[in-house]
């Protein structure tokens, strides 16, 4: 008797090996059978309890994301969207150095506006959203192990928080740790992973800053503070240290590199996997592929090194419900602080109210927050902005930029974002992206996807609310890499599913998952690879105190199992919640 079977679909097992036709057997939230058709149509002997027939579909396991920041969502938010929706059953969170615990009494709204400014989640949704309920990191894994969840969670414990506890203001400022400090953070980290924490992270990028412009604490740290750190976490349990790295958002062109120097060093001498953000800047267009070399390499000689790929063009997508070049006119301002955002919309509409907003002159930007100025660097970007249409185009070509479309019309570049913010009823996207684009194509994305020490990551969950949505990323991966790219090669169907499952599984330790065979976890996707589509990205309003956050579905999934049970079936929730907090092994 089983409690669930899969029968007739096409199982794409997350090894990389070819498609198969089989059935799978689940019992008590482990695959207990895995029967190839071959031709057989006999099915699994005996009965089930529940049966999907999967005929014409693909079966993968869950997705595991390796890169959200949904350490303050699961506070409220036992369900994880969007990520939830694109086929993920476990997320891994507390990257780049930010995170909510350990914690001073009192010093909560100092980690919060730490998150609202280097991942740009409204501070008042997390101070609303936020059940505190604990001072330690293993306090913290113990509250929010008592939520109900829809997928398995688990988290790294972050430098930042690191520093604010054991160093108080000296730390958030970024002053240089002691030897004291320095073993009081050891000692901190060792704790956490002995917890059950997946791993430690720190970022050393400036464009990590919070609410204030202060740069995340840990940023300048120096080698003795960084290799004590490591060292704690190898004591505490097999753990990663995940790193943003220095000139990461091209604010620096050696950067990386001598980053990579110490990085190297300290996976070798602890002897755990160390993994960092790697995109293809402006400043320098090919530094990733020298990055790609020294990866490599040390993977050759046993040091594991990853770099985390962003699986499309990584930067910010806009229209008239968050960032955008109008946000600082005086007639905008007044309509949005007045109207609902449909009413707002249809009022952007009015040709009258058109000619008032391209006729105004901007209101000057404030130093906090720290996007308040994007306005400007938007007005003065036509060219590399681009009208991504729907269903969304994540590879546009030249002449879709705004800059073309209006000298195409002969008008000026503002009144054509404009009026292409105006499709759809207002609701229509631009895109511009940062990183991942200098040559206007994929192709650089492509060869970071073949590198075999490179993983997918990046996708920021949770976080960058009106900003991006990617956490369509493994959506995205099915259908633009495997299906539908147009401009350059594609990948099979089983290497983009390794991507997001075994390779992602195996680099935080998490063996009991990432492949549909028996005795592993029973976490499983139904998809409907033809009927697969992303959906475009629409701003909704529903983190605590009315936040608003982009949001992106998709359809084609028939189902997503967590652990043996149901819990979306046609995209919908099912209410079901068997997920856990994860815990690493010590």
């Amino acid at each position: 008797m089983y409690d669930l079977t899969i029968t007739g679909g096409t199982v794409v097992d997350g090894t990389g090996d070819k498609p198969f036709r089989a059935d799978i057997g689940i019992k008590n939230g482990r695959v207990v059978d895995v029967r190839r058709r071959d031709g057989d149509d006999s099915g699994l002997p005996g009965e089930s309890a529940e049966t999907i027939d999967a005929t014409g579909k693909i079966v993968t396991p869950g997705f595991v994301d390796i890169h959200t920041h949904y350490d303050g969502q699961i506070s409220w938010d036992g369900l994880l969207e969007p990520s939830s929706q694109h086929g993920v059953t476990t997320v891994v969170s507390g990257n780049c150095g930010v995170g909510f615990a350990p914690v001073q009494p009192g010093r909560e709204q100092w980690l919060i506006e730490l998150m609202e400014g280097v991942e740009d989640i409204p501070g008042t949704a997390l101070t609303e959203g936020i059940k505190w309920g604990w001072e330690s990191f293993p306090e913290y894994l113990d509250v929010i192990e008592k939520q109900s969840l829809a997928v398995d969670f688990g988290t790294q414990i972050a430098h930042g928080a690191v520093r604010g506890y054991a160093m108080g203001e000296r730390g958030a400022r970024n002053e240089a740790a002691t030897e004291d400090d320095i073993a009081a953070m050891a000692r901190i980290v060792q704790e956490a992973i002995e917890a059950g924490a997946l791993g430690f992270s720190t970022s050393r990028t400036e464009a990590h800053r919070a609410i204030d412009g202060e740069p995340v604490p840990g940023t300048y740290a120096a080698e003795d503070e960084l290799f004590a750190l490591g060292r704690a976490m190898a004591r505490g349990g097999q753990a990663v240290f995940e790193v943003a790295p220095a000139g990461t958002a091209g604010e620096s062109l050696d950067g990386p590199m001598r980053e990579l120097d110490w990085m190297v060093r300290l996976a070798a001498e602890i002897d755990r996997p160390l993994s960092f953000a790697m995109v293809q800047t402006q400043s320098a267009p090919d530094l990733w592929r020298k990055q790609l070399d020294i990866a490599g390499r040390a993977l050759d000689d046993g040091i594991r090194v990853h770099p985390q790929f962003a699986a499309r063009p990584f930067g910010m997508l806009f229209g008239f419900e968050g960032y955008h070049a109008f946000t600082h006119r005086p007639t905008f301002r007044k309509l949005k602080a007045e109207l609902s955002p449909a009413d707002l919309r249809a009022r952007l509409a009015d040709p009258a109210v058109r000619a008032a907003i391209l006729a105004d002159s901007d209101l000057p930007p404030q130093p906090i927050p720290l996007f308040d100025a994007l306005y400007a660097m938007i007005q003065h970007s036509a060219d590399s902005i681009y009208a991504i249409g729907d269903p969304p185009d994540y590879e546009p070509t030249a002449d879709q930029t705004v800059g073309a479309i209006a000298r195409a019309r002969g008008e000026d570049p503002l009144a054509t974002m404009y009026d292409l913010m105006l499709e759809s009823g207002g609701t229509a996207m631009l895109m511009m992206p940062f990183f991942n684009y200098v040559e206007g194509n994929h192709d650089a994305i492509h060869e970071m996807m073949t590198h075999r020490a490179a993983v997918s990551g990046l996708s920021d969950g949770g976080a960058h609310c009106g900003l991006i949505c990617d956490a369509s990323y493994p959506t995205f991966m099915l259908t633009h890499w495997a299906r539908d790219r147009r401009r350059g090669p594609r990948f099979p169907i089983e290497t983009v599913v390794r991507k997001q499952t075994l390779d992602t599984a195996t680099l935080f330790g998490l063996t009991d998952r990432g492949v549909l065979s028996v005795g592993k976890k029973a976490d499983v996707n139904v998809i409907d690879l033809d009927a697969l589509t992303l959906s475009v990205p629409l701003m909704a309003y529903d983190l605590p105190a009315g936040g608003n956050r982009l949001m992106q579905g998709a359809s084609g999934y028939d189902a997503t199992v967590v652990s043996g049970v149901v819990t979306r079936r046609h995209g919908a929730d099912t209410g079901a919640r068997p997920g856990n907090v994860l815990r690493g092994v010590r």
